[in-house]
């Protein structure tokens, strides 16, 4: 049976959103792009990679501030899933880990790791982590530290894209940060006819006191799962 075309907004931040939208069109729907969520660079930000053994990433978004402070690509990269893996093989780097997971997993995928650590993990992120990742490992004595490349800040939508919010039905959110902004919105202008699909469970609590029609996260925090959650 055919299934019918629905209009889906992406609410992550760009790139990722293009990325996310070009996937949602080859299902055969139509995307709605209007990010809640823009990245922004620390400025000033440096790194240290003296004693550095490994990197661990969480995001494409840390690939990518990585990637823009330095050429060295040469160690060996633990990333959470497989967007962030393949953020960082075209970033270049050539011994690339993919935990798919969330940051528990690639904890422990580092952990089982351990005695092929020859120096630190170096967890370059965001002002606010959706994990202590750092301290999981510290935790398992693995010498680990991060280092503050990006912020994830709130997006203003234009007039139109608030306008045309009423006539959706489906939203996605990748992240908690994108469900504390959707939160807020739906405070101000209710929506009350979406149907929200998260990446996690952890991305579904900052909707916990606010109306949708439903509210449904994905079994792994994979995107592939998320949108597999659209045809349900």
């Amino acid at each position: 049976m055919r299934k019918t075309s629905q209009r889906i907004w992406i609410t992550r931040a760009q790139p990722g959103a293009a990325a996310t939208a070009a996937r949602v069109r080859e299902m055969g729907h139509e995307a709605f792009v209007a990010p809640l969520l823009e990245v922004r660079n620390v400025p000033g930000a440096q790194l240290d990679l003296s004693g550095v053994g490994a990197l661990a990433f969480t995001s494409a978004n840390g690939v990518r501030a990585f990637a823009e402070l330095t050429a060295d690509r040469s160690l060996r990269v633990f990333a959470v899933g497989s967007a962030t893996a393949q953020a960082a093989k075209v970033a270049g780097f050539k011994r690339v880990l993919s935990a798919d997971g969330d940051v528990a997993a690639l904890a422990e995928g580092i952990a089982v790791r351990r005695a092929e650590l020859t120096g630190a993990v170096l967890h370059p992120g965001a002002a606010e982590l959706a994990g202590d990742l750092a301290g999981v490992l510290a935790r398992n004595a693995i010498e680990a530290r991060q280092v503050v490349l990006y912020d994830t800040v709130a997006a203003t939508l234009s007039e139109d894209e608030m306008a045309a919010l009423g006539d959706l039905r489906v939203v996605l959110l990748h992240s908690p940060k994108a469900a504390q902004a959707l939160a807020a919105l739906a405070r101000a202008q209710p929506l009350p006819q979406l149907r929200v699909l998260c990446l996690s469970k952890a991305v579904l609590i900052p909707l916990n006191r606010v109306k949708f029609a439903a509210k449904v996260f994905s079994p792994f925090p994979l995107e592939a799962a998320l949108l597999n959650l659209i045809d349900r």
